[in-house]
């Protein structure tokens, strides 16, 4: 099944650097996969990489994670993992976006990030519950 459409978007800032946000998103997602409720998978390549390049894409590397039925406690279970993950190295960034809302979540987030991280959810919690049926 495919949940792209109906999930959240994940991406590892890395400053511009391919290979280390790569090797990052790999361990997102190996830290996300095993979580209850919650279905994650990389995102489609952007760009086929062009003939005769080692490359099999160009393009930024994402996940995608998508909740179950208990949207609300899963989405929250999934900013803490994520906040969790970030917080193993100083400075490991994940930008989550869900339909256009975007935060970015650092490994040692002050208190205004903290209050732009809830703003975010309840952002997310209104655009969940005006769009039910979707």
């Amino acid at each position: 099944m495919d949940h792209r459409g109906q999930g959240w978007r994940m991406e590892v800032l890395a400053g511009g650097d391919i290979l280390r946000q790569e090797r990052l998103t790999w361990q997102l997602h190996d830290a996300l996969v095993n979580t209850d409720g919650l279905t994650v998978g990389f995102m489609e390549p952007a760009t086929p990489a062009a003939d005769g390049s080692k490359g099999g894409v160009l393009g930024d590397v994402a996940l995608w994670a998508a909740v179950g039925t208990a949207a609300r406690p899963v989405s929250q279970v999934l900013i803490t993992a994520i906040k969790e993950w970030c917080a193993t190295e100083r400075q490991r960034k994940v930008e989550l976006t869900y339909r256009g809302h975007s935060v970015t979540i650092p490994a040692r987030p002050d208190e205004a990030q903290l209050r732009l991280i809830r703003e975010f959810m309840d952002r997310v919690d209104e655009n969940r519950d005006g769009n039910e049926g979707e």
